[in-house]
């Protein structure tokens, strides 16, 4: 199948991807979860593509895909080249410059559809969560996300390929969920739902009818209908309403997040019921050690629509028991995950406590032969033709101060005139978490430009931005890092926080291709799954993790109101910190040069790493898996 201008433009494209195993089609996961959530919300805003490796490779699986949707099966050769460029699941917009890419944006962008042609639907917005945040950190800070986006559905995948005699041992993902399911619940407001559950329990001791479903599951399910539910809106009566707060009974999980179903439970439930499938049919009694993930398996199965959704997918519900045993479930990791972030805004790790300012850990490093080594600026006086450029992808464009409008255009002086000079003709460039725009197209209008932003709103308003200014050269892409997975020459990042400055240059590293980076949020960095802190094998014979975070906090003491010595403390510490970085890309055959932006005062922030690849890197051969550029 090929897909002309036209279908892309009638309907935006959902591509899937399709599996084989012993020469068998069948869907991965990811595939089952959107696949689930667009029967679930009825959706039918997109035509949706089967991405397989042999023609009609689908075939097979049409019971196990909505007869409502509109699908048809297309080869990976035949995909759009954007959309090639991305992991699966993706989404190419009407337009086909725009690409959504990965599970967690993918299924949020269903919703967003879902609710665009149909406002009412009050269950379907429920699926966002408390602040509309569901899913919706990066992976890479979130340990919440991650568990559920990559790890538990590359846990069951796993299991259910090894062979039965094997699959004794349960999945750690699987065992964290487990004990994140038995911890207590807390919710806005969760006072007053405390004191009609306390209230409920005590009748239930006078009363021989103790029938009712518990207060939480009428609460949740409350939520999704328009019929009212008993709830604890009433007054309470004076004898419960005397209970002190920390004497009243805990909440307890209905679902993953909470009280309420969101979509993190639907991105959960296929994969909890092909992994429960299995142990029932291999060891029926491996399920004692999850009574409170049946718990939550029983629950959801009570949320009108699921069951409906479910038949439409292939998938037919048993119901599984176990006991419920309050005693902690017995743990097989070393120092296992207990507490998960229960919100996503708050997906960083905790940092160390520190003592005390940096110059004890600063003078370490200088005994061993350590100091802030800052190359010549190549082309301090390069600026763009701010004067002669389209209001479009000026900065004077937004609701910027006039002084901020100038050092915006001075960072951006110093990013384009690092490109210039690593990029050639028609090479690719990424511009990494580009917010709104960073990288000026206009002129870099004999390259390839890439935007990868994981922030919807931003990457809107710099496709309208290329629209307006008419141009061909630029392809759009919301995604984490890691499900971009084309050829690019240069990657660029302008003010990237914490680790997002280390995926992009990891990024890069992977693909052979030069960075110019200019690192922000120091403070923010932390050991994540790819890498630790520090980076570079001299100062991880230096300095211990701890020692590193000084520096790392102490690189954010940079602001203008700031007395000139602190300032220029920090400014030593951002140079070590990234000299650390420099280092580790070094090991990889890199030539790096960590630089000041010029001039000094466009940015408190004003470090910046050029990296560029050894001579004999895969980039070429990178290039030519790809086919060709966006």
């Amino acid at each position: 199948l090929t897909m002309t201008a036209t279908e892309v433009k009638q309907h935006p494209s959902l591509y899937l991807q399709v599996g084989f195993q012993d020469d068998e089609p069948h869907l991965p996961l990811h595939t089952s979860i959107a696949l689930f959530l667009l029967s679930y919300c009825e959706c039918k805003s997109f035509k949706v593509f089967l991405v397989s490796s042999k023609e009609g490779g689908s075939q097979p699986l049409k019971s196990h895909v909505p007869a409502a949707l509109d699908v048809s099966d297309i080869q990976f050769e035949d995909l759009p080249l954007l959309v090639r460029a991305c992991r699966l699941p993706a989404v190419l917009d009407e337009t086909g410059s725009l690409c959504r890419a990965g599970l967690a944006v993918v299924l949020r962008h269903i919703i967003s559809k879902t609710l665009e042609a149909d406002p009412s639907r009050k269950d379907v917005m429920a699926l966002l969560g408390f602040k509309k945040t569901c899913l919706k950190a990066c992976a890479e800070v979130s340990k919440w996300t991650r568990l559920c986006e990559i790890d538990i559905p590359s846990a069951v995948e796993a299991h259910l390929k090894t062979p039965t005699s094997l699959q004794k041992q349960p999945p750690p993902s699987i065992l964290t969920l487990e004990r994140r399911l038995g911890e207590p619940v807390k919710v806005h407001n969760d006072d007053k739902i405390r004191r009609q559950k306390l209230k409920e329990q005590r009748q239930s001791k006078r009363s021989l009818d103790s029938e009712q479903s518990p207060l939480e599951l009428r609460a949740a399910l409350s939520k999704l209908s328009v019929d009212s539910v008993p709830s604890a809106a009433t007054r309470e009566n004076s004898e419960i309403r005397k209970v002190k707060t920390t004497e009243l009974p805990p909440l307890e999980h209905v679902f993953a997040e909470g009280l309420y179903f969101t979509l993190t439970d639907v991105v959960l439930l296929p994969c909890i019921y092909l992994y429960l499938c299995s142990l029932q049919a291999c060891e029926a009694s491996a399920l004692l050690q999850f009574p409170h993930l049946l718990r939550w398996y029983a629950n959801v199965q009570e949320v009108p629509g699921v069951l409906r959704a479910a038949k439409a997918c292939g998938m037919a519900f048993s119901s599984p028991h176990a006991p419920i045993n309050d005693s902690p479930v017995s743990p097989t990791e070393d120092n296992p995950t207990s507490q998960v972030e229960e919100n996503e805004g708050h997906g960083m790790l905790t940092q160390p406590a520190f003592v005390g300012g940096p110059r004890p850990t600063m003078t370490k490093l200088k005994e061993n032969g350590i100091e802030a080594v800052f190359a010549p600026h190549p082309r301090p006086d390069w600026t763009l033709p701010w004067d002669g450029l389209p209001e479009a992808i000026n900065p004077t464009e937004g609701n910027m101060s006039d002084v901020r409008t100038v050092r915006k255009r001075q960072q951006l002086n110093n990013l384009v005139a690092m490109v210039t000079e690593l990029a050639r003709p028609s090479n690719t460039v990424v511009d990494f978490c580009s917010g709104t725009v960073h990288i000026n197209q206009t002129s870099l209008s004999g390259l390839q430009v890439i935007l990868i932003e994981n922030k919807e709103e931003s990457l809107l308003r710099a496709q309208s931005r290329g629209s307006e200014l008419g141009l061909k050269n630029i392809g759009f892409i919301q995604a984490n890092l890691d499900y971009f997975t084309g050829a690019f020459h240069v990657g660029v990042a302008l003010h990237a926080c914490g680790v997002a400055t280390d995926m992009v240059m990891e990024h890069c590293v992977q693909a052979g291709a030069a960075f110019v980076v200019s690192p922000c949020c120091y403070g923010f960095i932390q050991n994540a799954v790819k890498f630790t802190f520090p980076k570079s094998k001299r100062f991880q014979g230096t300095l211990t993790y701890k020692e590193h975070m000084i520096l790392c906090r102490f690189a954010d003491q940079t602001a203008v109101q700031l007395p000139p010595e602190r300032r220029l403390i920090g400014k030593q510490c951002m140079g070590l910190v990234d000299l650390d970085r420099s280092w580790a890309a070094e090991t990889h055959g890199y030539s790096v040069r960590v630089m000041t932006m010029e001039p000094e005062s466009c940015s408190p922030k004003n470090n910046m790493l050029v990296g560029r690849p050894p001579e004999s890197s895969g980039l070429k051969s990178a290039v030519s898996r790809a086919g060709a550029h966006i």
